[in-house]
């Protein structure tokens, strides 16, 4: 039975408590429970790795406003600094998260990404006008449906540079549209009639033993002053945030089952926009790929997430990063420092460097 929206007093219950659990769970190192499932290295030498370059990247680590960070190296843990274990808001990491729960409904055929607005009698207020309501899931995964709506959850960068309406059809130019994303979950939810966030723990959260996820870290946030298609909010830890990374890096496969369709993970993550605007990224479905820079030799793509939230996959060297910043922490609720897209992969490509034989040629141009 799909859940209910949850009431907006519930929502700030969640965000008033979370922060008391945070700083009971803070120790400034890494913070793995006794039952942890994951398995580590024994030491960064034994795994091919530099113990003095991943010291420096580290130090670099903690000149951010970062607050964790974990890596995973052919499937297990090569290092974790901060707070990996808190559930924290992701932002939007968890428009990646609903793309891969759409994979095996994709597959199975319950969602046509070429059924119209018209076609899931989508609405909203103001009115869907005739041409916007032809815009398809699949302009909506790759955000170029061309509807112009407000939406919940818009920064205030997202409401200066959106289009005036009927500026642009369908399918022909990429805007970072939070109404596309919003709406894809109201789309999940009536199409597959289970509630999105109920499926992501029976097949993500479950599957995939994540140890800190909990129904009650998530919810709907309504704002129906702006439109009646609530965001889909996620607070999660690094650490179950590196399992589902480790899922796609997998081609989703996770100890013999199939979670998500391989071809999805390879459609998902394939450029389907360019973003012209972003020197590093282009998009695919709420995937960002990279096609600039020397860590797109080798296969990087992540799901990126306000302030310096990432899950940052590199297939070339098996390799894992989660990179997290606590926004629910008090002096950033003062001061509002996340961490920039370039200081976030100048920590990954100092990670990279760390690494001997297989990445020298790709270091050489770092």
């Amino acid at each position: 039975m799909v859940r209910k929206v949850l009431a907006m007093s519930a929502i700030i219950l969640i965000f008033i408590v979370a922060p008391i659990i945070i700083l009971k769970n803070a120790s400034g190192s890494s913070i793995f429970r006794p039952e942890t499932t994951w398995e580590e290295h024994e030491t960064p030498e034994d795994a091919g790795w530099s113990s003095q370059k991943l010291s420096e990247a580290e130090t670099y680590f903690n000149s951010l406003n970062s607050t964790a960070g974990i890596a995973i190296y052919n499937g297990k843990v090569l290092f974790s600094w901060g707070d990996v274990a808190s559930n924290t808001s992701i932002h939007s990491v968890r428009k990646s998260l609903l793309s891969g729960m759409y994979g095996p409904f994709i597959e199975n055929g319950t969602i046509d990404l070429d059924k119209t607005l018209e076609d899931l009698s989508i609405v909203d207020f103001p009115p869907l006008t005739d041409v916007e309501k032809q815009a398809t899931v699949n302009h909506l995964f790759t955000s170029r449906s061309g509807v112009y709506l407000r939406a919940g959850e818009e920064s205030w960068n997202m409401r200066r540079q959106r289009p005036d309406r009927g500026t642009h059809p369908a399918g022909s130019f990429f805007y970072y549209n939070n109404w596309d994303f919003n709406v894809l979950g109201t789309i999940f939810n009536n199409e597959t009639e289970v509630d999105l966030f109920e499926n992501f723990e029976k097949t993500m959260a479950k599957p995939l033993e994540m140890e800190d996820f909990s129904l009650d870290y998530t919810g709907y946030r309504e704002e129906t002053s702006r439109s009646i298609h609530p965001s889909y909010l996620f607070r999660m830890s690094a650490r179950d945030l590196a399992r589902f990374g480790q899922l796609y890096l997998q081609e989703g496969k996770w100890e013999g089952d199939q979670l998500i369709p391989k071809d999805w993970i390879k459609e998902s993550t394939t450029v389907k926009a360019p973003v012209s605007s972003n020197p590093i990224y282009d998009y695919g479905y709420m995937w960002w790929v990279a096609t600039e820079g020397p860590l797109s030799e080798l296969g990087l793509y992540s799901a990126v997430g306000r302030y310096g939230q990432s899950i940052d996959i590199i297939p070339e060297m098996n390799l894992v990063f989660v990179h997290r910043v606590d926004s629910d922490r008090l002096p950033f609720r003062f001061f509002r420092r996340g961490v920039s897209q370039s200081k976030r992969l100048t920590l990954l490509e100092m990670i990279v460097d760390a690494k001997g034989r297989e990445a020298d040629d790709i270091r050489d141009n770092l």
